[in-house]
């Protein structure tokens, strides 16, 4: 149906763009389902929705979604807390929220949240994820705590030293992992087959020619691990089940939202309609709920391959959804065949791409009181929550930017004769009322002041209330009027002194 309905020069540049793209996200849903904890066809499931709903629908033309790395230790904590079943009551719910919030045209200001908090919380994650798959790379089981996955790391070296296993499954790991790196850095035209499916890949074939003693993928089959359920809506009074379904929401949402700002500067097409886009993701997450697979993001891997890859049109996206279903009904037995430490390695490699290595650096040159933001977050993150750690970023992000906000200068010129000169200029809160009052308590009682306003943007209640009684205070105790100099009406421009006594 997409043939007629496009002209064929279009049609050849999607075309094979949506073979890359396939190959990009075959891996990673894969993995991604695996390191959830659910079974490896529900990532494909995942990325089929994200192809053949999502891609139809309006929003951004060149974003791709599927599973995100970004969600998987919110989704492994969701099946260990709820199995597999609430897992698809959740998704479900955060789908609707996300059509609700398009269509009362909220998008756009998923976008207000800071930048900070973003980056914090993909760091969190990013953490979690290389800490947990370690494990996995070693032949063992992440713990499930999130501080567990690190102080369980010590124990973890000492089994490497004592286990032929755990060696021979690092070896297959880290072979997977340097394919991985090595890849990046080659020629763009030789990095048209992704170098997660060409390590994974190799992986599997030496671990099978050589019969080598590692864990694989177990295969369910794609109709045995689909349970279609209208989900189970009395978990929805559980407080637990409403804050990670709004930690879904809310993560799934920024991350698909900032994943759409990115990839628009990466093209020269249509820029993205952000309540559109809203809903297109709610909508995905909403057929994945039912389903009973993975939740869905936009993902900014698959979206810049997309790019690069040269695609016009959002056929790209839904054809490699149509690939992603021919794999997972025909060839599913192809899954048992790739070891556990391979998918790992592909995990811990995206995992050290969550982490703002390079932003870090920027922000303390600049802007010190971010990184502080970012860090709390993603130590909140690491240490509780994912629910907990973005409530931490948020609330540290609005006191940043209220203190920030809040400045004030007073300035004292004290000429000897006549009036001390005090100049107020800023935005007068009451964040800032004591460097006010310590400032004009520190006037000479006896004195006239001329108290100059008219640099003044903003004085909230608590400031006019406490400069009206220092005013008073000390039109008594120095038996002179206060001279306020405030600017005139907009009409006039001119400055005007005025009494305090009027």
């Amino acid at each position: 149906m997409l043939a007629p309905a496009l002209p064929w020069r279009t049609l050849r540049a999607d075309l094979p763009a949506s073979l890359v793209v396939f190959l990009v996200a075959l891996p990673l849903c894969v993995g991604i389902a695996v390191a959830s904890g659910v079974p490896a066809e529900l990532g494909l499931v995942t990325g089929v929705v994200g192809g053949l709903v999502v891609g139809f629908m309006p929003g951004s033309s060149m974003q791709v979604s599927g599973p995100a790395a970004g969600l998987t230790v919110l989704v492994a904590e969701a099946v260990d807390r709820y199995g597999l079943a609430g897992l698809g009551t959740i998704v479900l719910v955060a789908g609707l929220l996300q059509v609700g919030l398009g269509l009362l045209r909220l998008g756009r200001w998923f976008r207000a949240i800071s930048v900070a908090v973003v980056q914090g919380m993909l760091a969190g994650i990013g953490l979690l994820l290389i800490a947990g798959q370690l494990h996995v790379l070693a032949g063992g089981t992440a713990p499930h705590s999130g501080p567990g996955k690190f102080t369980a790391l010590p124990g973890l070296a000492g089994d490497l030293v004592t286990s032929t296993t755990a060696q021979l499954s690092v070896a297959v790991g880290g072979a997977t992992l340097v394919t991985m790196v090595f890849w990046d850095a080659l020629p763009g035209q030789l990095r048209t087959v992704p170098g997660a499916l060409v390590a994974v890949v190799g992986a599997a074939g030496v671990t099978a020619a050589l019969r080598l003693p590692v864990d694989t993928i177990r295969v369910e089959g794609l109709i045995e691990a689909v349970r279609p359920s209208l989900g189970d809506l009395g978990t929805l009074a559980d407080l637990g089940v409403l804050a990670t379904i709004a930690t879904f929401t809310l993560v799934a949402s920024a991350e698909s939202l900032f994943g759409a700002a990115a990839v628009d500067r990466l093209h020269q097409g249509p820029r993205t309609d952000f309540d559109r886009e809203l809903v297109a993701q709610g909508a995905g997450n909403t057929v994945c709920g039912l389903l009973g697979a993975l939740p869905m993001t936009a993902v900014i891997v698959r979206s810049s391959a997309n790019v690069r890859a040269g695609a016009r049109t959002k056929a790209s996206r839904v054809l490699h959804g149509v690939w992603l279903l021919l794999f997972a009904a025909a060839a599913p037995g192809l899954l048992g065949l790739i070891p556990l430490p391979a998918l790992a390695a592909v995990l811990v490699h995206a995992g050290v791409k969550l982490l703002p290595l390079r932003a870090v650096p920027e922000l303390w040159r600049g802007h010190r009181g971010e990184v502080v933001v970012l860090t709390a977050t993603a130590g909140a993150i690491l240490t509780t929550d994912m629910f907990v750690g973005v409530l931490v970023g948020l609330g540290l992000a609005i006191v940043k930017t209220a203190w920030e906000t809040s400045h004030v200068r007073v300035t004292v010129r004290d000429g000897r004769a006549g009036p001390i000169d005090v100049a107020i200029s800023g935005n007068a809160t009451f964040l800032r009322l004591p460097t006010i009052l310590t400032t004009l308590n520190g006037l000479p009682v006896d004195r006239a002041v001329r108290l100059d306003l008219r640099g003044l943007r903003h004085v909230d209640l608590a400031c006019r209330s406490a400069l009206d009684s220092w005013i008073e205070t000390h039109n008594r105790n120095a038996g002179v009027s206060v001279q306020i100099v405030a600017p005139r009406p907009a009409e006039d421009d001119r400055p005007r002194t005025v009494d305090a006594s009027e």
